[in-house]
């Protein structure tokens, strides 16, 4: 596809057009490979910089914008990828990928008080499920990005000069890590689209229950990780056992102050759970499910990464 040097008078600009309408596809892939909302749009944001600080003739020179893009994008969030690990390091407790919540009940508001953009919003698939979130986590940068660009529905497979070629050569021989591949194969599938995704809101005051939509239990092998980056109260170990894990929300519930109601909700495309107090959200949980059990809760209750989630 060529672009054309601009619009006639009165007319929409092609070019814009066609690089604008790639938005969205790439929110999706940044957000696969960074796991946080905010640093994916800050990505895309660079990657639309680089275009447009080209000439019309050096845009014109390319022949499939969509790949290119796709080709810039990557390459930022592996540079961001490299330096987040070091970050990590430092950060206080789990570190765990920002839930997000289905699009349909995503909040009028967004930072600074501006509308949900639906090209903002994450297409929800196995390949944003929380478990698999996490299952990337373990990966090197490099592998994560060739991992996402190549089995990503939602990325292009571009036919230019400009195709994500070296990512896409060091995917031939993904994965080095056999415990990282087993677990991508093994996660569960995400719920049936047009599958209700809520069914109420259902109030406990001082204890949390540990119960999905569906009202699965815990096994007596679950685990759960929770993710406070020292902004709010949680454990900063995963805890193991059904029973140390009920001491440990129980522990937490009895430290918040005010009323605490818990609805069920879409998380990453997966059933989970969302407690809100005097209607702030305060923690997202997320489940993988095996069968009707629940084999891992994690719960982000870091303020930062809740935004998606904010009500007003």
């Amino acid at each position: 596809m060529t672009i054309q040097a601009g619009p006639g008078p009165g007319q929409p600009d092609p070019a814009l057009s066609a690089v604008m309408s790639e938005r969205r596809q790439l929110i999706n892939l940044t957000y696969r490979l960074l796991g946080s909302l905010a640093e994916a749009e800050d990505a895309v944001q660079e990657t639309y910089a680089r275009w447009y600080a080209m000439s019309g003739q050096q845009q014109d020179a390319i022949k499939s914008p969509g790949a290119w893009l796709t080709t810039v994008a990557s390459r930022i969030c592996l540079n961001l990828l490299g330096s987040a690990r070091a970050r990590r390091e430092t950060y206080v407790g789990e570190w765990l990928p920002e839930p997000l919540p289905e699009p349909a009940e995503w909040p009028g508001g967004r930072p600074g008080g501006a509308t949900a953009d639906p090209a903002d919003r994450v297409t929800l698939d196995e390949l944003v499920t929380m478990a698999f979130l996490v299952v990337l986590e373990t990966m090197t940068p490099a592998e994560r990005v060739a991992l996402i660009l190549t089995t990503s529905s939602t990325t292009p497979s571009p036919k230019s000069p400009a195709s994500p070629a070296a990512p896409r050569r060091r995917a031939a021989s993904w994965p080095p890590q056999p415990a990282a591949a087993s677990a991508v194969r093994t996660l569960p599938r995400p719920r049936e689209p047009g599958r209700p995704a809520s069914s109420g809101p259902s109030k406990r005051h001082g204890k949390p229950r540990t119960s999905t939509p569906s009202s699965a239990s815990s096994t007596p092998d679950a685990t759960a990780t929770g993710d406070g980056g020292g902004l709010a109260v949680t454990f900063l170990r995963p805890i193991e056992g059904d029973e140390q894990i009920a001491r440990a929300w129980i522990e937490i519930a009895n430290r918040a102050s005010g009323n605490m109601t818990f609805l069920e909700r879409t998380v990453n495309g997966q059933p989970g759970l969302v407690a809100q107090q005097d209607g702030r959200t305060v923690t997202v949980f997320a489940f993988q499910l095996t069968g009707d059990r629940i084999k891992h809760i994690w719960a982000v209750r870091n303020p930062e990464k809740l935004r998606p989630w904010t009500t007003g």
